[in-house]
């Protein structure tokens, strides 16, 4: 509504509290008209992605932020002189291993005392299968001649930045079951009550989309089996099937199998399974 020269301007310290909600609500209509409240940069999200390669007492202190765009990883590392004297020659050595290769060779750079500055790196993905990044900070200064060497923390890649999930019929299910030759069979070690709650979780920790029907059906039941998918962006397919049993103290036992047409896929799973199935688990170190 447009505001007349005459029109009382509220202001949200002065007003009583039963005035606030009109106040929020002209506050929320400004906000979606500028886009304000769309597009929300999620701030956990973009420091999960940050990754410490040194240590603060370290010479050079250097950090990187990781994109994953489908076939690409982009590496923009931040590199910090934290001596009294420029470093010359500067490089970052990287190496990968796994199905990870580097696009093209890091450049030498000179860094002043106490400056900083971002190289970027591009690498290649062909495949899910897990990989690391590891490598070394090469440089040398006016007063010595032999290069000096700073280890690099390494990266291990995160297979659910290659999972998406998908739909597929049971007769696909079945027939891609049988025909898949490798297979991960996790142990369920859960400190969850709830069939359906864990079901969930393994939803959410796998990326991976539930096939079978109305399982809140299973709650009362005392078991639960239920079927889950995901395909990657390389095209390669992942099966779960979950079959769980709650015993009358409320324990959850069973197991999680995993099938996929190669092995990599089926033991990333595994492990993210292995290692998250429990409500108080933390997150893997870096």
């Amino acid at each position: 509504d447009q505001k007349e020269v005459d029109d009382v301007i509220a202001i949200r310290q002065l007003c009583a509290e039963k005035e606030l909600h009109d106040i929020n609500a002209d506050e929320a209509g400004v906000k979606k008209a500028v886009g304000a409240d769309t597009n929300t940069l999620d701030i956990n999200s973009k420091l999960s992605r940050v990754y410490q390669l040194t240590g603060f007492a370290d010479s050079v202190y250097a950090e990187a932020y990781l994109t994953v765009l489908d076939y690409d990883i982009l590496l923009d590392i931040l590199v910090v002189n934290q001596t009294d004297e420029a470093l010359q020659k500067l490089t970052v050595e990287l190496n990968t291993s796994g199905d990870l290769k580097l696009s093209d060779r890091v450049q030498e750079h000179t860094i002043a005392p106490h400056e900083s500055k971002t190289i970027n790196v591009s690498i290649k993905v062909s495949s899910t299968e897990s990989g690391v990044i590891f490598g070394n900070i090469v440089y040398s200064t006016a007063k010595g001649v032999d290069k000096k060497i700073v280890v690099l923390n390494s990266i291990h890649m995160d297979i659910m930045d290659y999972i998406h999930p998908a739909t597929c019929t049971d007769v696909e299910f079945r027939s891609m079951w049988a025909e898949f030759e490798w297979e991960n069979k996790v142990s369920v070690n859960t400190d969850f009550t709830d069939l359906s709650e864990y079901l969930n979780h393994i939803v959410k920790i796998t990326n991976m989309k539930c096939l079978t029907p109305d399982v809140e059906q299973y709650r009362e039941c005392g078991f639960l089996a239920a079927n889950l998918y995901a395909c990657s962006i390389f095209g390669e397919d992942a099966l779960l099937n979950l079959s769980v049993e709650q015993h009358k103290s409320g324990k959850i036992t069973g197991y999680v199998r995993i099938r996929s047409k190669t092995q990599g896929v089926a033991l990333s799973l595994g492990d993210k399974i292995t290692s998250n199935q429990r409500k108080d688990a933390k997150p893997a170190a870096k």
